[in-house]
């Protein structure tokens, strides 16, 4: 199998993430769509508080979790995310937890359904759902694959960040370039779904925030994507 295939099918078996990023990054370093994000243009603001929406993680002490793809099916996306404390101009903030969640490429979300919000029931099950601890960097990174989309709502992934000992810090949400999400609603697996309905200037949670909430992403459909975002909270 040559490289760009193990890549493209292998990526979310792999038992190393560190081995994962490698990968993805030698791949995709010179498709880069948009500037890196970070705090080091001097800005050290608070990242935009959001909802929850109506599928929060309902235990995630209990879903400690590398690779959150289970058995979805999708493009390969490596979440990497970066926590800073606005209480320490911005600095690195390690040791607190990092949840994430996010819809697969038809739109539902596992732990809910059975209704009219979403009619097919995953409520026994828990993909693309999961919890890091931050290392000395602040960072944390999640195997997944690109999320679909649903009625009302531009493509996102939700994100909490807690403090070590479960107090909530920030809850808030990530936007993708919608040139990428164009591309990859028309790729195999997502076409049937079509495109996105909503444009994230249109969305009710992005279309006040959007600069603050727009993730930078890497990579190709072949390959897979690198998702970054960094997120300042009161820590």
């Amino acid at each position: 199998m040559d490289r760009k295939n193990f890549i493209r099918n292998g990526l979310l078996g792999i038992a190393s993430l560190a081995t994962a990023a490698k990968l993805l990054e030698s791949c995709s370093k010179d498709d880069n769509n948009g500037d890196s994000d970070s705090s080091a243009d001097g800005s050290c603001m608070v990242s935009p508080a959001e909802t929850k929406g109506p599928f929060p993680i309902k235990t995630p002490s209990q879903l400690v979790l590398e690779n959150i793809k289970s058995d979805r099916v999708g493009i390969a996306l490596l979440v990497n995310l970066t926590i800073e404390n606005r209480n320490n101009n911005c600095e690195p903030l390690s040791g607190v937890l990092v949840d994430i969640w996010h819809c697969d490429k038809d739109g539902n979300y596992s732990e809910y359904g059975g209704t009219q919000m979403q009619q097919t029931d995953y409520t026994s099950v828990h993909f693309l759902r999961g919890r890091q601890t931050t290392d000395s960097k602040g960072e944390v990174s999640f195997i997944s694959i690109y999320p679909g989309w649903y009625q009302g709502r531009a493509p996102h992934v939700h994100v909490e960040v807690l403090s070590n000992s479960g107090a909530s810090l920030l809850v808030t949400q990530i936007a993708f370039p919608e040139n990428i999400s164009s591309e990859v609603y028309a790729s195999t697996n997502y076409a049937a779904h079509g495109q996105a309905d909503t444009a994230n200037t249109r969305d009710n949670v992005f279309s006040d925030s959007l600069s603050d909430e727009l993730g930078t992403l890497t990579g190709n459909l072949t390959d897979g994507y690198i998702l970054s975002k960094t997120i300042i909270v009161n820590g």
